[in-house]
């Protein structure tokens, strides 16, 4: 018999210890696609994409910068509200106190960023960097009271881990004022379309993801990447 519980029969999944790097979350809108959720490739944008490679470069030469990651976007969901960066980078420092210091850089000014987010690791589940050739997610979540959002992000990891196959997480918690609570960082198992599409055909996503959320205040933005 199920039980009428439906967290109880979605387990959450097992964490490992947070990672003690910072974050800085950048994003990019260079050429992003109109209303169509799929990111056909631009000239334009391969030419920022070839500059930015540069400067992570310059950036990775830092001594507070472990690693510097740009990424295309391949699919951007058409969500209300979601961000259009069809480029982010991703830099990881040696620590959250080393955020400052990075971000004044003359090598960060060379991003142009239209959006940056300092954040540190809070919650973690694998490996997500451990192959960087697969598609990557990251999903930001806007939600009314932060606190109680990650409590009900922490309830729904057991769903993707049993349902969809996702074997790791990385969550960005932002360091001071974000519009996102938080920012989840993954590693897909599969491509973006059938991602997405293997969430859609459960129906337990619909009548637990989705219930979850709502009852909750939040909002999932998703975003899909690529390395590049």
């Amino acid at each position: 018999m199920e039980s009428a519980n439906p967290d109880l029969k979605h387990p959450q999944a097992a964490f490992a210890e947070p990672l003690p790097y910072g974050y800085v979350y950048v994003g990019m809108t260079v050429d992003p696609p109109g209303r169509a959720p799929f990111v056909r490739r631009s000239a334009k944008r391969d030419e920022a994409l070839e500059k930015l490679k540069i400067v992570a470069g310059q950036l990775e030469a830092l001594e507070e910068v472990v690693r510097a990651t740009v990424y295309r976007a391949v699919l951007i969901p058409p969500i209300e509200g979601a961000p259009r960066f069809d480029v982010t980078v991703l830099l990881k420092t040696t620590s959250p106190e080393e955020i400052d210091g990075v971000r004044s850089s003359e090598a960060f000014e060379r991003l142009g960023a239209d959006f940056v987010m300092g954040a540190r690791n809070t919650r973690r589940i694998g490996d997500t960097e451990e192959n960087l050739s697969w598609t990557f997610l990251f999903n930001h979540f806007t939600a009314e009271d932060p606190e109680r959002a990650l409590e009900a992000w922490e309830n729904l990891t057991g769903w993707y881990t049993t349902k969809t196959g996702v074997d790791n997480s990385t969550l960005l918690q932002p360091i001071g004022e974000a519009p996102y609570a938080f920012v989840n960082y993954v590693r897909l198992p599969r491509g973006p379309v059938r991602f997405m599409l293997d969430q859609l055909i459960r129906p337990s996503f619909h009548t637990f993801v989705r219930t979850k959320l709502r009852a909750n205040g939040m909002v999932a933005l998703p975003l899909l990447c690529e390395a590049v």
